[in-house]
């Protein structure tokens, strides 16, 4: 009897075992293909110019592997002042995610936790809002900056992306998670709905926190077209920018452009890859509560 259990057991192994296998292969297929275009950013970062374009037809193994390696391209990084550009880029997504975390979660509580008139249009308001392309609006708003006078001044790089609604929604639904119980409780201890914001909200939230942080820091790294608005100064041109002016009207260095897309990529990819667990816990939360 336990000799047929066995033997039946035994194909069913097998066909999971191989199911298992065929999803590996596909997923390992699939990472693959995304990381190609990486690799090969990469490869024409570390080769001459000459050779970026030259090795794709007929596509060989020298397409995605450099045949003479250089630094060059990156040794140019520094003479077209992009060195600057980075610290404008690393200085504005650092303001932007503080204080914007500090807006967001403030916003996020009230409209958790706050029994308010209206709290359902300013919710509903708030998500439209995310939900509209910033492109869309940058060239009207860009004018308003400009007349009360924040072109080329970090405060006009920054102030766009401290309110973002996507940040709120996550912290909201996080925040909505929370047993109402605890804030009840805290009131009854003498706590003010502020300090039920900072001593019971903000220390459970760790994992949404770093989520919205990493969705501040990702909008504003890699803002092109409000920076080029907003911020024409050479002085306060930001990462994004300064590769596109790799690009000029006597030619393209497309080695020194692949060059700062490895460097203004590493940051975030190292950002991301050091947070993706909180930042997968957050948006498993978000979706407890509506």
């Amino acid at each position: 009897m336990a000799f047929a259990v066995t033997a039946r057991r035994r194909p069913a192994r097998t066909a999971e075992t191989a199911r298992r296998g065929v999803l590996t292969a596909v997923g390992a297929a699939a990472a693959v293909l995304f990381l190609l275009p990486l690799w090969w950013m990469t490869a024409s970062a570390l080769r001459p110019q000459e050779e970026t374009f030259g090795t794709l037809s007929p596509v060989s193994v020298w397409t995605v592997l450099p045949r003479h390696l250089t630094a060059e391209n990156f040794g140019r990084l520094g003479e077209a002042g992009f060195t600057l550009a980075m610290a404008n880029s690393v200085l504005v997504a650092a303001v932007t995610v503080v204080v914007g975390l500090a807006i967001c979660s403030m916003a996020a509580f009230a409209l958790a936790v706050l029994d308010f008139p209206g709290r359902t249009a300013v919710f509903a308001v708030m998500v439209v809002s995310f939900l509209i392309p910033f492109d869309a609006i940058a060239i009207p708003l860009s004018s308003v900056f400009r007349d009360v006078g924040l072109q080329n001044t970090y405060a006009g790089l920054i102030l766009p992306g401290i309110g973002n609604g996507l940040a709120v929604f996550l912290l909201r639904s996080f925040f909505l998670g929370i047993p109402q119980e605890l804030a009840e409780a805290g009131r009854v201890d003498g706590l003010s709905w502020w300090g039920v914001f900072w001593r019971v909200h903000l220390p459970l939230s760790q994992p949404a926190l770093i989520g919205a942080g990493l969705i501040l820091f990702v909008f504003q790294w890699q803002s092109y077209m409000w920076p080029l608005l907003i911020a024409p100064d050479p002085a306060k041109k930001v990462a994004p920018v300064a590769i596109a002016q790799f690009a000029g009207e006597h030619g393209v260095d497309f080695g020194g452009i692949f060059a700062g897309a490895v460097v203004t990529t590493a940051a975030p990819l190292l950002v991301l890859l050091f947070f993706q667990r909180y930042f997968t816990q957050s948006l498993s939360a978000s979706g407890l509560k509506g």
